[in-house]
């Protein structure tokens, strides 16, 4: 059991005032934008590669790892809300127990990837109908990119943390070292070491492993700073947190893996299609990971503050929170649509020399410059109820929007092509939105103050 001095905050909070999105958005936005700008990199780098494979490869194997570290995207996302709750209730044994159990976990799933990696590439590729080329490109990358699985896991925990503690700016230092380290690297292996794809990967796995152990230290910096008792082991492992850490966890990465096989059947229909086709989605791709990683930002920084205002029961900060939230992210999502209409043309030219990708890529840019203004929502909601820890809800309104988008791209792609598949996904981020904003009510609801009931006087 904590006392009241276990759960004094050695540093007072913040009385709220300046709890604003964009004062928590600001950082998260530009440490977001980063990770698109690298896959720019990558996608500049290798599409000066001579044919379409290299492209095609890449984006293969991505979408294979992707499987692995998106799927465990929970470890960030469930920290993010259950540190954010525990910073509300001003309870910090808890909120550096979130921290260890999260990590415990990272731990034993990068042990388990690290296993079985082998079969899983194996399977992938008995799904994927890409050409000899690319799968054997592809398994090229998927292997030297594994060895960063331990880092990336972790990685997750790191930065989740830092933003359930309102902490927006070290995960910016850290994502913006990841990934500056990232580009450099990729540049040198590739053109300047003639690595090709495997260096891409290596790149990637060389730079998660900084990007993780500088911020093991400065986690070690601000437990110090925190000062109080240790945390005993028995909070950690305490069986009634761990059973709920798992049930957030469960519904999100159900979530997650619904949210990956939409964009995976994505993928390998456009595969189907040819490489030129894939490789083309593969550039348009690039534009779709910029708008969602500034528009994460947004939802990232509601994530945040819904959480704490959840802990604290305060229905009026949640519902601020949110309607900020939104006001921002669909300013932002406009004015990405214009860019992207506008500056299109010559973005692709600059992400690859082949002349039949940028062509392709042309007659698809419109379905990649709509996506912001049809996405943004989704990506809001997505952030309110993780905040809130009401990840049954999330998990319920993605196997709808998913069961949808899947039949809505069979059919579709069958009739209209590589147009047809677009369709479906804007579709799918549609019905994201809409799914949500049905159970939004209820969460509201959620955050009321408990009635307290008056007990009567004594006889």
């Amino acid at each position: 059991m904590s006392t009241a001095a276990d759960k004094q905050d050695p540093k007072p909070a913040s009385s709220g005032r300046g709890d604003s999105v964009w004062r928590l958005a600001a950082p998260i936005i530009i440490s977001n934008l980063s990770v698109p700008l690298l896959g720019i990199v990558d996608t500049a780098v290798v599409g000066r590669l001579p044919g379409p494979e290299y492209l095609g490869a890449v984006a293969v194997g991505a979408l294979v790892l992707s499987y692995i570290y998106w799927g465990f995207g929970f470890l960030r996302m469930s920290t993010t809300g259950l540190a954010a709750q525990a910073l509300g209730g001003e309870n910090w044994p808890e909120v550096k127990s979130v921290l260890y159990r999260a990590g415990a976990v990272a731990i034993g799933l990068s042990l388990i990837v690290l296993a079985l990696h082998g079969p899983a590439i194996v399977l992938a590729f008995s799904i994927i109908d890409a050409s000899a080329a690319v799968e054997s490109l592809g398994a090229d990358y998927i292997q030297f990119r594994i060895a960063g699985a331990p880092a990336a896991l972790l990685s997750y925990v790191i930065l989740g943390w830092f933003l359930g503690l309102q902490d927006s700016k070290t995960p910016l230092f850290l994502q913006l070292l990841t990934n500056g380290v990232n580009i450099v690297l990729n540049i040198w292996f590739v053109l300047g070491l003639d690595w090709g794809v495997p260096g891409v990967a290596a790149a990637t796995a060389v730079a998660e492993w900084t990007g993780a152990l500088v911020g093991i230290w400065l986690i070690r910096r601000r437990l110090v700073s925190m000062g109080g008792a240790r945390t005993p082991r028995h909070a950690v492992f305490d069986l009634a947190a761990f059973k709920r850490f798992f049930a957030v966890n469960f519904d999100i990465f159900i979530r997650t893996l619904c949210l990956i096989t939409a964009f995976a059947y994505f993928t390998a229909k456009g595969a189907a299609f040819g490489d030129v086709i894939l490789a083309a989605n593969a550039v348009l791709n690039n534009f779709i990971m910029l708008a969602a990683h500034g528009l994460d930002g947004f939802a990232h920084a509601a994530e945040a503050l819904v959480g704490k205002q959840i802990g604290r029961r305060n229905r009026a900060a949640v519902s601020r929170a949110v309607r900020e939230a939104f006001l921002w992210a669909g300013a932002t999502a406009a004015l990405s649509t214009g860019v992207f209409l506008l500056a299109g043309p010559a973005i692709i030219d600059g992400l690859t020399t082949v002349a039949d990708v940028r062509e392709a890529a042309r007659d698809y840019l419109l379905w990649a410059a709509i996506m912001p203004v049809v996405g943004a929502w989704c990506y809001i909601f997505d952030g309110v109820f993780l905040g809130a820890t009401r990840t049954a809800a999330i998990r319920n309104a993605m196997l709808v929007s998913t069961g949808l988008y899947l039949g809505a791209a069979w059919a579709l792609a069958e009739g209209f092509g590589n147009h047809g598949l677009w369709a479906a996904l804007m579709l799918f981020m549609a019905m994201r939105g809409v799914t949500l904003w049905v159970g939004y009510p209820g969460l509201l609801r959620s955050a009321q103050p408990k009635v307290q009931t008056a007990k009567a006087p004594a006889a």
